[in-house]
């Protein structure tokens, strides 16, 4: 039986998503953020040294990180499904998404995420105006622009095919969900990004989407 250590609002989600797509048994072991600071719990730490989530158990074998669990179980137990064929000409965009996703379009929303936290407790009070001008500075200077040409080459992608490694739903789709969440979230996904909108109400709208959320308990996109 595979156990998914499933963080409240975190990527561990895309696990139970990709699990109910590939029709697999499988338990949650649940854990919740610290309510003040938003970190896991220790508790994690006693399975991976990182002490973060997603992590799943599968028999002897413990293995975190979301693009690795996700090739691991679509290699083991898809029987095909969910990827394109390695011959296929697809095959090169759905790598590329799957990596893509925690690689690149990810580490610039995280650090949206810790400078709208600069001026919050801990930070001494007398030094949140110097933060709130930092946090502003950067987010203009650089993660502004840079989520733009994400996003923008992520919206173009996806007007192909509907699907970002052809015209058939992938592991990979499942995979760049959580960014895409996470921006539209934090307003940097808007109306100027059609087809990327479009996808996220198309993923939705699928069965195991709605298990996968069900499932998993309330999830704010915002919070990872």
């Amino acid at each position: 039986m595979i156990t998914v250590h499933h963080l409240n609002n975190s990527r561990s989600q895309r696990v139970l998503w990709l699990l109910e797509e590939l029709n697999l048994h499988y338990r949650i072991q649940h854990y919740q953020r610290d309510p003040h600071t938003l970190l896991a719990p220790p508790e994690l730490k006693a399975l991976h040294p990182l002490g973060k989530s997603p992590v799943i158990s599968d028999g002897e074998l413990t293995l975190a990180e979301s693009g690795a669990i996700v090739e691991y179980l679509v290699d083991t137990y898809g029987s095909g499904r969910l990827k394109p064929a390695s011959a296929a000409p697809e095959h090169s965009d759905y790598l590329f998404w799957l990596h893509h996703a925690e690689g690149s379009l990810m580490p610039p929303l995280v650090m949206s995420l810790v400078l709208s936290r600069l001026d919050l407790p801990p930070v001494p009070w007398l030094l949140r105006p110097l933060a709130r001008k930092l946090a502003a500075g950067v987010r203009r200077a650089y993660l502004q622009p840079q989520l733009e040409a994400l996003l923008n080459h992520a919206d173009r992608s996806l007007a192909r095919s509907g699907w970002f490694a052809g015209p058939v739903f992938s592991a990979a789709d499942i995979q760049m969900s959580f960014p895409l969440e996470a921006a539209r979230a934090r307003g940097f996904l808007t109306q100027e990004h059609p087809n990327a909108l479009d996808f996220l109400q198309r993923i939705h709208a699928r069965p195991a989407y709605r298990a996968a959320l069900e499932k998993g308990g309330p999830y704010a996109y915002g919070a990872d």
